[in-house]
């Protein structure tokens, strides 16, 4: 869904430079659900799968082309 748009953005920015910002970006995004699991006292074996299931939605719309 989202691929042709993940890869013009690489295209544009280059492989190096995308790679960067998209670690950055997938860091951010597992320290959030850290912060949210903390929060409400979700156990980590919790918190592990719910950054899997991120990782695997990602995948599936193309964000991780």
């Amino acid at each position: 869904m989202f691929a042709p748009l993940v890869n013009t953005i690489r295209n544009w920015l280059g492989s190096k430079t995308f790679n960067q910002t998209r670690g950055k970006a997938i860091a951010l995004h597992a320290q959030a659900i850290t912060a949210v699991c903390n929060r409400f006292g979700i156990e980590s074996s919790y918190r592990q799968n719910l950054i899997r299931m991120a990782r695997d939605n990602g995948r599936l719309l193309g964000l991780l082309a």
